[in-house]
């Protein structure tokens, strides 16, 4: 695989990285800019590519895109721990308090130094004396990478109810004292800042196709439009409105002109397999993900892969299917298999055709949608990572695919008292499945956890924006245990593999702020952890 230029250029992060996070875990503790390094620092066009650079080290982050944001997806009703872990299972239990070492309590003070970094280069690039092409490429990229930080810890820790939002920390603010930022009313106001920073990285960065091959990676218009979409689906729980701006949005990601489409060429087990790979890497359909190689990247794919993965390679075994997604596939869907491994299904590992069993998976399911790049017969060092202990693969794992661009619309039209078929029945065509007419909003919450089963896409959050999660979580957690773990062939009973949970919706909406943060910050817990 080519190793892409915004991947190598990360290496200064080694120098940039310690002088832009000079603050330390959390935002609120900023080091003075005055220092003479900071002085000396945006001088040259190099200076400003390292700065642009540093804002992405955390988009490879184990616990950031790779398990981090994961933990709080894995609470869903579609997967289980997938291994005995108790700091693991008092996050899928809701028993936690934000003090949970490396598994969450970093998402949120990553999240802001990120957005540091993106601060200080919409600060200092204006003034400096660079190309206005060069200035805009840079402060486009720092507005998408301030908003996309700003949507993740939103989203997961704040509400428009009795807690408020996050805090709001932009270039104009983020030199004032630790502990002087507040959490703003409602998270409204932060769908509000994400959408304006999103309107002004789409009016400056260019389309994807757009890119040279080195800077692929780099966020686009197509990126800036779907996370506006987004933003705004997630805003509409709060403000019908918003499903209209949903709509807009969507529809600049199709007719932006890059070409956005799903892969289909009419052959669905084919078509659905192979867009699950680094063969689709930068394909129409791929419109933001964790940048990956042999070197660095998202370890989702070795973190979802058998425990010990066969004697192979050292695949983690976390995060394994359960029976209700399993079963939540029409008989003839042809993601199904693509996306499940279950017993006696043939697969291809490291050369050798196999047929699955496991003698570790809590549930008897494994994720098979990130599995392509093991098939092969030597794959270490040239598909997966060398290093067990980092197992990205060359496959980019997605956090913004085309198809839910579509389903967002298809959910918004019906929201808003329209029809969504259109959109709708484009991502169930790509499926070998027959379209449906006059698609509910049952219909669409069917196609999101089947399309997007095991993505960041956040099942999680859809049943708490759906105010489903409640029902959801009551109902125990089912898995097939084999009675012999070993034999593909075996015999296999029903059972209860996580209990229900007492799941208050009251304030399990949101999720605690990790206990760091709030001992530096001032900032006030969630309600109610």
């Amino acid at each position: 695989m080519k190793t892409i230029q915004i991947k190598k250029s990360i290496v200064a992060l080694t120098t940039i990285g310690a002088l832009f996070t000079a603050c330390s875990e959390e935002f609120t503790q900023l080091d003075p800019i005055g220092s003479t390094s900071y002085a000396n620092f945006y001088k040259s066009d190099q200076d400003a590519q390292e700065a642009v650079n540093s804002m992405y080290a955390y988009m490879t982050d184990q616990e950031m895109f790779s398990r981090g944001f994961f933990w709080y997806i894995n609470a869903s009703d579609d997967m289980v721990t997938g291994r005995i872990k108790a700091a693991a299972d008092n996050i899928k239990s809701f028993n936690i308090t934000g003090g949970e070492g490396g598994y969450t309590s970093t998402c949120y003070p990553k999240s802001y130094q990120v957005i540091r970094r993106a601060n200080d280069v919409i600060l200092n690039i204006p003034a400096m004396e660079i190309s206005q092409e060069k200035k805009d490429q840079y402060l486009g990229e720092a507005y998408f990478m301030r908003a996309f930080s700003y949507f993740w810890v939103a989203h997961t820790y704040g509400d428009n109810g009795p807690n408020g939002g996050v805090p709001i920390v932009t270039e104009e603010n983020m030199n004032e004292p630790a502990g002087s930022y507040q959490r703003p009313e409602s998270v409204v106001a932060n769908y509000a800042q994400i959408v304006a920073d999103l309107e002004k990285a789409a009016a400056l960065l260019p389309l994807f196709t757009d890119y040279a091959s080195e800077d692929y990676g780099r966020p686009h218009k197509d990126a800036a439009y779907a996370y506006m979409a987004k933003t705004n689906l997630y805003w509409a729980q709060y403000d019908a409105s918003r499903y209209a701006e949903v709509v807009k949005y969507a529809d600049m990601v199709t007719n932006s002109g890059s070409g956005r489409a799903l892969i289909n060429t009419g052959n669905p087990a084919k078509d659905y397999r192979e867009l699950h790979s680094h063969l689709n890497n930068w394909t129409s359909e791929y419109i933001w993900s964790v940048n990956s190689g042999v070197d660095q990247g998202s370890i989702l794919s070795g973190v979802m892969l058998e425990n010990k993965g066969w004697g192979k390679y050292n695949g983690w075994g976390y995060y394994t299917p359960s029976e209700s997604l399993f079963n939540e596939f029409e008989a003839d869907d042809a993601r199904k298999a693509i996306t499940i491994l279950s017993f006696g299904d043939t697969f291809t590992y490291f050369g050798e055709e196999r047929r699955y069993q496991s003698e570790n998976s809590l549930s008897g399911f494994q994720f098979n949608k990130y599995m392509y790049e093991f098939q092969f017969e030597d794959p270490i060092g040239t598909y997966i990572n060398s290093n067990g202990d980092n197992p990205s693969t060359v496959y980019n794992v997605p956090l913004m695919r085309y198809a839910e661009v579509l389903l967002m619309k298809a959910e918004a039209l019906i929201m808003d008292g329209k029809n969504g078929d259109e959109p709708l029945n484009t991502v169930r065509e790509r499926a070998g499945l027959a379209p449906i007419s006059n698609a509910t909003i049952e219909d669409i919450k069917h196609e999101r956890r089947v399309e997007l089963a095991g993505e960041f896409a956040n099942r999680h959050f859809d049943l708490i924006r759906w105010g489903d999660a409640q029902d959801a979580y009551t109902q125990p957690i089912y898995g097939r245990i084999y009675t012999d773990r070993s034999n593909p062939d075996s015999d296999y009973t029903l059972e209860e593999v996580w209990p229900a949970r007492n799941f208050d919706a009251s304030y399990m909406h949101v999720w605690p702020i990790p206990e760091t943060v709030i001992e530096s910050s001032g900032i006030p817990q969630n309600i109610g952890w």
